[in-house]
């Protein structure tokens, strides 16, 4: 497999969040600066500011049919934005502290957030009416995402734990473990494994239907903040503190590659539907565009 740099975006603050539209065609990003932009993909180009954040965004992620993008922010709000043109449709309020992640769930109905206030709250993405407030976390809620079926969500905390739930009813199901704060979870795209990443410095595989611990991958040498399944579920990629994207192998948690083109941490990866791309959002304020063959 080999990796080319496509392209360097510049901004003009530190890039917390990334995330591809459904048909590969639009990268968004979430910034410091308290705005969303987007972009092309195909070539970095820039496409629209989106505005009304009081406060850094930390998470972006579209539906799943593309039409909405949500954004989480310091502003202790979700917004929901029409991609086509930036409207901005609707504020989600109700988190009394930052809201560290968001998450569709895959039928686009459900909108997870995860704060800092240690609640993940379920939200009807149609109407923005709250459905359930998943409780149990004692630190701050940094990563959430929902499983392919849409019948798990997954979130990692500063408790140092990951915590699966129910997402009809927000049971919670099972509780798994790191030794440092859960800044990072996701599911492969088949629901069988769910990967971690900590600031134990580990990206950790789990087989979701027991919690059993399969794999630790282990070489970055800072917090891993961002861990993210290729779509056809053969690589796993993760951007840390170590300033590194590494990607992974799967199968037997080889490092196939180290990227190492960001000057400071690395906040974000995310992967192109298509599995071509994978972008990278860094304290260096930069995204980075990597083609792979």
């Amino acid at each position: 497999m080999k990796i080319e740099q496509l392209h360097t975006i510049e901004y003009p603050a530190p890039v917390y969040s990334v995330a591809f539209s459904p048909d590969g065609q639009l990268l968004a990003s979430g910034s410091d600066d308290s705005t969303v932009r987007l972009w092309r993909a195909t070539d970095g180009t820039f496409l629209r500011t989106l505005k009304g954040h009081m406060d850094s965004v930390l998470s972006v992620a579209f539906s799943p049919n593309g039409g909405i993008l949500a954004s989480g922010s310091w502003d202790n709000t979700v917004r929901l934005w029409q991609a086509a043109n930036g409207a901005l449709l609707r504020t989600l309020k109700g988190h009394t502290d930052w809201v560290e992640s968001i998450a569709f769930s895959p039928d686009g109905q459900l909108l997870a957030s995860g704060s800092w206030d240690k609640t993940v709250r379920l939200w009807q993405a149609a109407n923005g009416t709250l459905l359930h407030i998943l409780k149990g976390h004692t630190g701050w809620v940094l990563s959430v995402a929902f499983s392919p079926d849409g019948q798990t969500l997954a979130s990692g905390s500063e408790d140092n734990t990951v915590r699966l739930w129910r997402a009809t009813d927000g049971a919670l199901l099972r509780t798994l473990g790191h030794t440092d704060w859960v800044l990072s979870v996701a599911f492969s795209p088949d629901g069988q494994l769910l990967a971690s990443g900590s600031g134990d410095k580990t990206v950790r595989l789990w087989r979701v239907a027991d919690g059993a611990l399969l794999r630790i991958l282990e070489g970055h040498t800072s917090d891993v903040e961002s861990v993210v399944f290729s779509p056809d579920g053969q690589l796993l990629a993760s951007g840390s503190e170590d300033k590194t994207v590494r990607l992974w192998r799967v199968s037997d948690g080889t490092l196939l590659h180290t990227l190492e083109e960001h000057t400071d941490w690395v906040l974000n990866v995310a992967f192109s539907p298509d599995g071509q791309l994978l972008a990278s959002g860094s304290e260096d304020k930069t995204v980075q565009l990597w083609k792979l063959d």
